[in-house]
């Protein structure tokens, strides 16, 4: 049976529709700010100076992007109509996006670049407002993989950074500083609990910088040179509209890194949902919807801005479980302090200069989490050996990329550097090889009707047509039928008393496909409220405050069915059933 996971989010502290005291909000967002504002700051230094444009342009895109970055962090954690998740999710600028923004600013300038990153951003937007459509492609072993994928990609980043130590310092003090940071770290997330385990990012943290002022890694020169308050007004570039061959050229590569960040963010989405709360919840699609149109919405800003495009940091979902922390109150504090950061350079540059062996210790803790937390939800969603095909060729693919050695040198120098991305080409396997499950399965015969019970003789007749084209026996088809019918009647329960009524006037899809051993039903109506998944969990436990009438259903459900998924968008409520063959 798939059900909510129960060991997911045991030692949250805070939940999201919790409010922590505000001196608690704002340190913790404190936290989130300085292990973020690294990472966004630099990425856009990389961008800009790679590809040879000037300080005054730098100058803007780094303001620009933390704007941005507070901004959509803010509608991530608040839930402003149909944009944001409604949990903390960290956005800044995304790496994914380096290549072809380097190579957007040296073939048409910071204005191309603008043009190019906006438009790219109205896919995204379509992609959102689409997703459940393209549930059996986007699917948790997609999303998981990435997760994945993304420790791979960025772990030989920051142990580059813990080995990298100015001159004239000797080269140990780099691993001794990560050593030290490390230690404290873990000991701290280990052992630590109540307001010492709140607070344990920060003690590591500081912990590593007394040990880099003894080596001497300390710079104070950008400190001291950076102004107190301003924004360079003077560096936004406009927007270059001639939409040339270049724009053209690039911009089916904008819209696939676009894609790859789609699919990342999803997978987020859906790991902050598992750590954000006490009890295991099914997966709410509505939230990751929202996170997908925040998203696009932060990289829309960024082409106004024409800054390099932004996307959900993962470590805002290992953080999330290291201090136990998901209100979101500190989320709008997080967004708040981003915004604060655009116009104050001198506490920025005040950040920067934690030495990268502490950043990259830290980073490292971070970075390790999420991949088991990716491995959790691949496992989490059942594993059969599809799955685990789809998983580990796609996984070593990612490895085999970010590591040089798949065939980068026989490529052009833009698709070795873009597929050089281990979370982009094992991103792109992992999607392939579900479109080709998908394309080469059993072919769906479907159903459509209205939701309501009058709908029962028309889709037990539907059934039993395809039971005989499927020669199934009568005891499959009877199994079938039985949880066909406890399944409507569980939608309709969605509606509460009104039964019936309530459903009046929405349309119902059915589908059904016979595989291996089972059979796959597949529920689609317009979204109702509450999931059936968690009202299973509950029901499976103890006595809860279900309607009678709805009760029976759901345990009989729960007992013909071996699997019971249900996905709530915003435009669709899915309810997908595996039914086995009993035994003889």
């Amino acid at each position: 049976m798939s059900l909510p996971p129960t060991q997911a989010g045991t030692g949250v502290r805070f939940q999201p529709d919790e409010r922590p005291e505000f001196p608690v909000a704002i340190g913790l967002a404190l936290q989130y700010c300085i292990l973020t504002l690294g990472p966004i700051v630099l990425t856009i230094a990389i961008v800009v100076r790679t590809a040879g444009e000037s300080e005054l342009f730098l100058s803007w895109a780094a303001c620009a992007a933390l704007l941005v970055s507070g901004i959509t962090t803010m509608v991530q954690a608040r839930r402003v109509w149909r944009f944001g998740s409604g949990y903390i999710l960290l956005m800044g600028t995304s790496g994914a996006f380096i290549a072809v923004a380097v190579t957007a600013l040296a073939r048409g300038g910071p204005g191309m670049l603008a043009t190019l990153v906006a438009a790219s951003a109205l896919f995204q937007f379509l992609l959102a407002s689409r997703l459940a459509l393209l549930r059996r492609i986007i699917t948790p072993t997609v999303a998981g993989t990435v997760i994945m994928l993304i420790a791979v990609t960025v772990m030989p980043l920051l142990l580059d950074l813990i080995e990298q130590v100015p001159q004239g310092v000797a080269p140990a003090a780099g691993p001794v500083t990560a050593f030290a940071t490390l230690a404290v770290t873990m000991v701290i997330i280990l052992r630590a609990s109540g307001a010492m385990r709140l607070w344990g990012p920060v003690i590591g943290i500081l912990s590593g910088c007394a040990f880099a002022a003894y080596f001497d890694l300390f710079s104070w020169e950008q400190v001291a040179a950076a102004p107190w308050f301003g924004l360079p007004m003077a560096g936004w570039p406009g927007f270059d509209f001639s939409f040339g061959p270049a724009f053209w050229a690039l911009l089916p590569a904008f819209v696939f890194v676009t894609l790859v960040g789609a699919i990342e963010t999803i997978g987020d989405a859906v790991a902050v949902q598992r750590v954000s709360w006490r009890d295991g919840r099914a997966t709410d699609f509505r939230g990751v919807q929202g996170a997908v149109m925040a998203d696009g919405l932060g990289n829309f800003l960024s082409g106004l801005l024409a800054t390099v495009p932004n996307t959900t940091y993962s470590s805002s979902v290992s953080i999330v479980e290291i201090t136990g922390v998901a209100a979101r109150r500190v989320g709008v504090c997080i967004g708040v302090g981003f915004m604060a950061l655009a116009f104050l350079p001198k506490f920025v540059a005040v950040v920067l200069s934690i030495p990268n062996a502490v950043i990259g210790a830290y980073g490292l803790v971070l970075i390790a989490i999420l991949f088991v937390l990716g491995m959790r939800i691949v496992v989490g969603d059942g594993m059969n050996y599809r799955k685990a095909a789809i998983v580990g060729v796609s996984f070593w693919i990612g490895s085999g990329f970010q590591a040089g050695g798949l065939f980068t040198g026989q490529m052009s120098p833009f698709f070795a550097e873009m597929l050089g991305n281990g979370m982009t080409s094992g991103g792109l396997a992992a999607l392939l090889l579900s479109v080709f499950v998908e394309l080469t399965g059993p072919r769906r015969k479907r159903l459509a009707t209205s939701l309501g019970m009058d709908a029962l003789p028309g889709i037990q007749a539907f059934l039993s047509d395809f039971s005989a084209r499927a020669r199934w026996d009568d005891a499959m088809a009877q199994r079938v039928a039985l949880a066909a019918e406890e399944a409507l009647v569980s939608l309709l329960g969605e509606e509460g008393e009104e039964g019936d009524d309530a459903a009046d006037g929405r349309r119902l899809r059915v589908s059904v496909r016979s595989v291996p051993g089972a059979a796959e039903l597949e529920f689609i109506a317009a979204s109702g409220e509450g999931n059936i998944e968690d009202r299973l969990a509950l029901v499976g436990e103890h006595a809860v405050e279900i309607p009678t009438q709805h009760d029976f259903s759901l345990r009989l459900l729960r007992h013909l069915a071996t699997s019971v998924r249900h996905q709530k968008y915003h435009d669709a409520d899915i309810l997908s059933l595996r039914v086995e063959r009993p035994a003889a």
